[in-house]
């Protein structure tokens, strides 16, 4: 599979962080610290559309774990990926290269900020929205639950829009009311702290 092919993914993203408070990380677009001197942070990707060459991506789900020992900007990240159980070989090794900034485009910022490589598993990944609500669950290490901060007006969400955060231009400013994740020594627990929620449009190279 040629490392260059064509590639886009469409669908949705939440994050959810150790920050108490909103993640400054996208609002100084990585030259602030996380409020906590560094990150912790897992995430869901939901793919409505995507394709990778001849490589169909729609319906399939992610999951990210990522730690950032300082400022975003800086780089020295440490990174892995799980990868819906549905997903056939020929998907994972899209997704990898996609995921793993290989693939060129949108992502490429994570060849370079990603100094370690965590690995890809598979997993019963779920991706579910609810109203405003967003579930996302991997068995026995992700259990999470976002939900937009309430904007101004009924039915409205506080969003920054126009941004030029490398995931998305528009970024819903969210808050865990569940989020836990363990895995290999980790037993995180980010209830009431800053996620994010941003519709996707990557592409690539």
């Amino acid at each position: 599979m040629a490392g260059r092919e064509s590639w886009h993914i469409k669908g949705e993203l939440l994050l959810s962080c150790n920050c108490t408070v909103f993640c400054p990380c996208v609002l100084s677009l990585g030259k602030h610290p996380p409020t906590e001197g560094y990150c912790q942070t897992w995430g869901g990707i939901r793919i409505d559309d995507g394709k990778f060459g001849e490589v169909n991506l729609s319906g399939l789900a992610l999951g990210l774990v990522i730690e950032i020992p300082g400022q975003m900007s800086r780089g020295n990240w440490s990174a892995g990926v799980f990868i819906d159980n549905a997903a056939d070989v020929y998907q994972v090794k899209a997704l990898t290269r996609i995921m793993s900034g290989q693939a060129g485009g949108t992502t490429h910022l994570l060849s370079i900020l990603v100094g370690r490589f965590l690995g890809v598993w598979q997993d019963d990944v779920k991706y579910e929205v609810d109203g405003d609500i967003r579930r996302f669950s991997i068995p026995k290490i992700i259990d999470g639950e976002i939900v937009p901060v309430p904007g101004k007006s009924p039915g409205q969400h506080t969003t920054i829009e126009g941004s030029q955060y490398w995931i998305g231009p528009k970024i819903i400013v969210a808050q865990a009311q569940k989020s836990r994740f363990r895995f290999q020594g980790r037993n995180w627990d980010f209830k009431g702290r800053s996620a994010e929620i941003c519709p996707l449009d990557w592409h690539g190279p």
